[in-house]
């Protein structure tokens, strides 16, 4: 069952299950309202075992950098929009990750983590990425990094 992502009345729908939903059901929302605000697009999510094929494109692109997560996978989104396909999956523990492909060769291809408030940097990102932080009405403090996609996917 899809969830249209309100950003005006945040919900926990579908992130009930995690030890950080309120925070992580704000960074979901402050995804929404991105969308919405320069592309009019509205955010939508489906439970992850509802769409194992963008679980595993997703899994294929961090498998670029050997990234293999152990965490339950609660929401995907996946979309295209201006010439970007987009993927987001939100993680139990509050991490979420989001792939930024570029449909055109050569365009801007990367892949992005988010953190939510109140969880801590998991193992698998110590001394590989900085965490660069920013402050959201909807979201509290998230910490987020990147990497450059280098292959084709």
């Amino acid at each position: 069952m899809s969830y249209k992502v309100d950003f005006k009345d945040v919900s926990t729908v579908g992130l009930e299950s995690s030890p950080v939903a309120k925070a992580l059901a704000g960074l979901r929302a402050n995804e929404a309202r991105y969308y919405w605000n320069k592309y009019k697009h509205e955010f939508v999510t489906v439970p992850a075992s509802e769409d194992p094929q963008t679980l595993e494109w997703v899994e294929e692109v961090l498998s670029e950098r050997d990234m293999k997560f152990g965490y339950t996978p609660l929401e995907i989104s996946s979309f295209e929009v201006d010439g970007l396909k987009m993927a987001y999956v939100f993680y139990e523990n509050g991490l979420v990750v989001n792939v930024m492909y570029s449909v055109e060769k050569g365009g801007k291809r990367a892949v992005g983590f988010k953190l939510s408030d109140g969880m801590e940097v998991p193992a698998e990102f110590e001394g590989k990425f900085k965490f660069a932080r920013q402050k959201s009405k909807l979201a509290g403090t998230i910490r987020g990094s990147y990497f450059v996609v280098k292959g084709e996917h």
